[in-house]
């Protein structure tokens, strides 16, 4: 299936991030989803609550549309690809396969339509000037390119209107602040002191693993039972609407523990499990995790990542210890048969400065704290080159060949050269950059 990037004029090479996944997930609680009586299908039934939700990918159809649903939206599905948006138009339901070790458990999605943003622009301004609420999950380099159609749909709504609930549910800190900010430059009949009257935009950490799909599948999803989603509350707590009713949603007041607990144990558990297992040629997540070599690396990985979680916000060793437990047995899943390729893509995000490796790494060592697991994570990382189908690998490998160690090492995680852990991951990127050289 064609990645929304691909379908984004002018899209830059960072684009390249499918757009159908926030595929790295976590849940620090076991929850089953509630299920509502659903109506027999009616296209023409008029809602109460509409959802507009931007991409077509699993994570949206698999974990926001089924929230949605459940609580009663109807979900309205904005994509690029002609493909996908004649398959939700073909069909009046899809189903959603909740993956667990005491079974599976299926679930109908119905109640749906779908609308090409690039050619019928003007319907999805129109329904997001009527929505109750809009969420994408687009992958984080595509937030710009959503951004406009949003502001123009916002401009068309009244002040006198509930406002809009914006949520992003994407794999990154602080995904609705930087959609907010693509949207405001776009704005052109409402201004920013206006905006907090027309639309609230609220951070969100969403975690749920979402494996490689069979081929052939089409609209429908795979995915774990176990589920998290947090919403920052903060936004809604004067709005006319109160806060959106999706049941099942986390409404929590200080989101910055549950996004980096997830951040920097979920994703950075799933991809070291991916880097390692790539580097000693294991094929699925599993193969890697059954590896007692390679499930021994994450779990010192974790323990690093777990005292800056029990240091900076006051969680219990007891309890987050349990957490990364329970967190390598998700990722060990025999059922969510995940291919290391696949978890692995776009290490560059990955080696961010705010992201799963350098974010706590940097952290633990200004704190004065261990953080050699983390080193050796990064460096498996730095090794994920030219890597089919990765536009993000060719980059990592081409900034090595091109750039000596420090300019590299500043260009790839964004470390300040003063920062105490520069000149560790600089020595790593030597390191690479010799093997590579020693090998060609």
């Amino acid at each position: 299936m064609a990645s929304f990037q691909e379908m984004v004029d002018s899209a830059s090479k960072t684009a390249q991030v499918a757009f159908q996944t926030v595929a790295d997930t976590a849940n620090d609680g076991y929850q089953t989803i509630l299920k509502m009586a659903r109506p027999p299908l009616n296209r023409t039934k008029t809602y109460s609550k509409k959802a507009i939700h931007f991409g077509g990918g699993n994570i949206g159809r698999g974990f926001v549309a089924e929230f949605l649903h459940n609580s009663g939206y109807e979900v309205i599905f904005v994509d690029v690809v002609d493909e996908i948006i004649q398959q939700f138009n073909r069909r009046n339901s899809y189903t959603v396969v909740e993956m667990g070790n005491d079974g599976d458990q299926v679930v109908e999605i119905d109640h749906f339509r779908a609308i090409n943003s690039k050619t019928h622009e003007d319907d999805v301004i129109e329904e997001i000037a009527k929505a109750n609420l809009v969420t994408c999950a687009v992958g984080p380099n595509v937030l710009r390119f959503i951004a406009p159609v949003i502001a123009k749909g916002i401009d068309k709504r009244s002040e006198d209107q509930k406002e809009l609930h914006v949520i992003a549910c994407e794999n990154m800190i602080g995904a609705t602040d930087t959609l907010k900010g693509y949207i405001i430059p776009k704005l052109t009949e409402t201004s920013e002191a206006e905006l907090h009257n027309k639309a609230r935009f609220a951070n969100s950490a969403v975690d749920r693993i979402v494996p490689q799909q069979d081929p052939g599948a089409g609209l429908d999803v795979k995915l774990e039972k176990f589920y998290e989603w947090c919403v920052d509350e903060t936004p809604f707590k004067d709005a006319k609407g109160g806060r959106p009713p999706i049941q099942g949603v986390h409404f929590v007041d200080n989101l910055e523990p549950y996004i980096e607990r997830k951040l920097f144990t979920v994703n950075t558990g799933h991809a070291t499990a991916a880097y390692y297992g790539h580097n000693r040629g294991k094929r699925t997540i599993h193969d890697a995790m059954t590896d007692p070599d390679i499930r021994k690396i994450v779990h010192d990985v974790l323990y690093e990542t777990a005292q800056l979680i029990i240091d900076k916000h006051t969680i219990s060793k007891e309890e987050q210890y349990e957490y990364v437990d329970k967190i390598i047995v998700r990722i060990s899943n025999p059922n969510l048969e995940d291919v290391v390729e696949r978890v692995g893509r776009a290490p560059m995000r990955k080696l961010g400065r705010k992201e799963r490796f350098i974010g706590p790494a940097s952290q633990l060592a200004e704190n004065g704290e261990k953080h050699s697991a983390l080193l050796g994570a990064i460096e498996v990382t730095l090794r994920f080159q030219n890597v089919e189908g990765d536009e993000e690998s060719r980059e990592l490998a081409k900034i090595l060949k091109e750039h000596d160690a420090a300019e590299a090492t500043e260009k790839i995680t964004g470390l300040e050269k003063d920062h105490p852990l520069f000149k560790e991951v600089e020595e790593i990127v030597k390191k690479v950059q010799s093997d590579k050289s020693s090998s060609s």
